[in-house]
């Protein structure tokens, strides 16, 4: 962690006012939480500035309200549950700027939290506006970003802040940091990547920037059924953008120039209806037949992924395999997911994992947490794989 500033390098912040920039975009049923586990990930920094005597002030986005108030996504309504985890009263202030919050910034004594009401109220937020910046930063001494998730988005609290205050990478950011440069920019050798998903067309940036950078590349879900196509393969009816063959084709190409192995699927799990137990049978993906649709990669399939596996010393993993929401085309994400989790148990495979379908995946498998690092960032973490820089990354940078 070198490369980046951590609270590590910021000395004392007894009796500091620190902007946190947390992520508090919490999924929601009506007034309840539905998952917590971003409030959960953020407690151990909020608690270590507070424990050390910080004046924390929690800044955070909820929702789409394109710079207006809007009720629905006041921050508000996850004061509770973060009170909760956090284990200590958390106060609130009704604006992230101007006099609300610097009357109730002023009223804090050392360890206190509090959490100001959602940044993009105000459109100077996502337009990075240097005014708007200067209001945050009036309230603070230090800035200290967590929030590894908002960190592809160049906005005022999450890349604006960190060029007007002293900044840093919170505990999140930056076992989040670790674990990426062990995934992909100094890995153990050899490197498999696992990609799954619905389709090649949200992904061609990812694969491109993985044929050059990794050593084995597993292709699965929907999108490979893209690959087979290209490759002459009938898919039936399949999910298949068959307009996109010539960019498999290509993708296919780089690999081989980049020495780069691509595994596809060798045998599938097909049904003529996409639900639940609906009747399937396995075959090769040479025989697919027009009326039925591929759901699930097959046992030889997974034997293959699994023996790669083996030889892997990391996996950057993103997406499933199937439609692992169904029983039983479940079973390929599952049986590929656990294989790997007993690897990394073992001691002899750093895995990491993220975007959205990818941690569902791992944790309907059972092995979200024996994973060495699995990400909730989603668009941030899949920018990252793609090899883009993220603005709110760069901004904590050591430079020189």
């Amino acid at each position: 962690m070198t490369a980046f500033r951590t609270l590590d390098n910021a000395g004392s912040l007894q009796g500091k006012r620190v902007l946190l920039r947390v992520d508090l975009n919490v999924p929601m049923e009506g007034e309840r939480v539905t998952d917590a586990t971003r409030i959960e990930r953020i407690v151990p920094t909020i608690r270590e500035i507070a424990d050390g005597g910080g004046r924390v002030v929690l800044l955070a986005h909820f929702g789409r309200p394109k710079g207006k108030p809007v009720e629905r996504d006041s921050l508000r309504q996850v004061i509770p549950v973060l009170s909760e985890h956090l284990g200590r009263p958390v106060a609130f202030a009704e604006d992230c700027i101007g006099e609300t919050a610097t009357a109730a910034i002023s009223a804090l004594k050392d360890g206190d939290v509090l959490l100001l009401e959602n940044t993009r109220f105000h459109a100077g937020e996502e337009k990075n506006e240097s005014d708007f910046v200067k209001a945050l930063a009036a309230n603070g001494d230090v800035f200290v970003n967590e929030a590894f998730s908002a960190a592809h988005r160049a906005h005022a609290s999450t890349e604006g802040l960190a060029h007007v205050l002293p900044a840093y990478a919170g505990r999140l950011m930056q076992a989040e940091l670790d674990a990426l440069t062990k995934g992909l920019e100094a890995p153990s050798r050899p490197v498999i990547a696992l990609v799954g998903g619905a389709k090649v067309s949200s992904k061609i940036d990812l694969l491109q920037n993985l044929v050059a950078k990794v050593d084995m590349l597993v292709i699965g879900g929907g999108m490979a059924n893209t690959f087979l196509h290209a490759q002459g393969k009938g898919v039936g009816k399949s999910l298949c953008e068959k307009d996109l063959a010539d960019t498999a084709l290509r993708i296919i190409e780089a690999a081989k120039a980049a020495n780069c192995r691509i595994i596809l699927p060798v045998d599938a799990v097909v049904a003529s209806e996409f639900k639940a137990n609906a009747a399937n049978e396995t075959v090769g993906v040479d025989s697919v037949s027009e009326g039925v649709m591929i759901l699930d990669a097959g046992p030889a399939t997974v034997a293959e992924i699994s023996a790669a596996i083996d030889i892997a010393a990391t996996l950057v993993w993103n997406g499933p395999l199937g439609a692992f929401e169904l029983t039983p085309f479940d079973a390929a994400t599952v049986a590929a997911a656990r294989h790997a989790a007993e690897r990394t148990k073992a001691g002899k495979l750093v895995s990491v994992a993220g975007g959205g379908d990818t941690v569902a995946a791992l944790n309907h498998a059972g092995v979200a947490d024996d994973f060495s690092y699995v990400s909730t960032a989603g668009g941030a973490f899949l920018e990252w794989l793609e090899g883009k820089v993220l603005p709110g990354v760069e901004a904590l940078r050591v430079k020189g």
